[in-house]
């Protein structure tokens, strides 16, 4: 779908009562503390929690009928571990999965919930990659481990097949940043076929929209976002900020495969996708959606407006994947 003139493809249309329940999810949402990099002691109490919670992962994705495995990878000198997942029928494409929780906490894991979904419902396989993170690990290491597993995957494994990059808020940005630097191989990255991008951060020095952020913001912590990004790049000025790949929005774009890029109204990285789709669409098709009522990590939230997305995520895939084999089945 070729973006207008404003940078949108047409919306996506959520009935009164979907927007309703969003409401009153964000409502909730405004009583939780906010997330900050900045404040060493809630990202360490998240991951704790999300550890936690990952105990009986292995037994929800049996009764899926999903096998996991964590397997360390290697491509030029760097070993990284991912985690991949598969199902019961075969593969007919794999998605490359870049997950969130602003550089610094997170797991492959995380995503098992929503790559579960995607394989159901695309008969895809899924590396999910597991790179360093901060404070122990600098932004420069874990650029390196995502490229060093997109190249390990399009180098040597699910020969023949498509390959779609997915990425969330900072998984986003390491996704747009790995494509990015895949142009160094023109052949891997004709592999990639699709990129799904939500919410990602594709300027380091802020968009407008970032560096408004008030202290209404829901679920990140507005005033300190800026300054909070600044802490990846650490000596830097805001024109070194903004060099590619660090800032993928101010890349060579060309060669980019197609994308899906969604953010909600109520994001304060709302800017960072519009402005990054409008730049995409002047080199590839890009699709892009803003639903309104959605916050920051909306796509996780037990609300249907996040149930509609990933429906429209899953099509998105299926008719690129439908049509390439059909494509291939054509006579020559």
């Amino acid at each position: 779908m070729p973006l207008s003139e404003s940078g949108q493809a047409a919306a996506m249309v959520f009935d009164a009562s979907t927007l309703a329940q969003a409401r009153r999810f964000n409502r909730q949402l405004g009583r939780a503390p906010r997330f900050r990099i900045r404040n060493r002691v809630i990202p360490v109490l998240i991951q704790s929690l999300l550890h936690l919670s990952q105990l009986m992962g292995a037994r929800k994705l049996a009764r899926a009928g999903i096998r996991a495995e964590r397997r360390v990878v290697h491509s030029d000198g760097i070993n990284v571990p991912v985690r991949i997942l598969q199902g019961l029928r075969p593969a007919r494409a794999v998605v490359l999965d870049f997950h969130g929780g602003g550089w610094v906490i997170g797991n492959a894991q995380m995503n098992d919930e929503l790559n579960l979904a995607t394989i159901e419902a695309c008969d895809v396989a899924v590396v999910s990659v597991d790179y360093r993170l901060m404070p122990s690990h600098t932004l420069q290491d874990m650029l390196d481990d995502c490229l060093a597993a997109a190249r390990w995957l399009l180098e040597t494994q699910f020969a023949g097949l498509p390959i779609f990059v997915v990425g969330e808020s900072a998984g986003g940005h390491l996704a747009a940043a790995t494509l990015l630097r895949l142009k160094q191989w023109p052949e891997l990255l004709a592999r990639v076929k699709g990129a799904v991008l939500y919410y990602g951060v594709y300027d380091l020095a802020g968009t407008p929209s970032v560096r408004a952020a008030g202290p209404d913001t829901l679920l990140l912590h507005g005033p300190s976002m800026a300054a909070s990004m600044r802490m990846l790049t650490p000596g830097l000025d805001e024109a070194e900020q903004r060099l590619p790949p660090l800032s993928p929005l101010y890349g060579a774009l060309d060669g980019m495969p197609p994308a899906l890029m969604i953010a909600g109204e109520r994001d304060p990285l709302r800017d960072d996708t519009v402005l990054m789709a409008r730049r995409w669409g002047e080199v590839a098709e890009v699709e892009v959606h803003l639903p309104p009522e959605a916050a920051h990590g909306f796509i996780r939230f037990p609300i249907a407006l996040a149930r509609q997305v990933q429906a429209r995520t899953h099509a998105w895939l299926n008719e690129r994947i439908n049509a390439r084999i059909a494509a291939v089945r054509q006579p020559p």
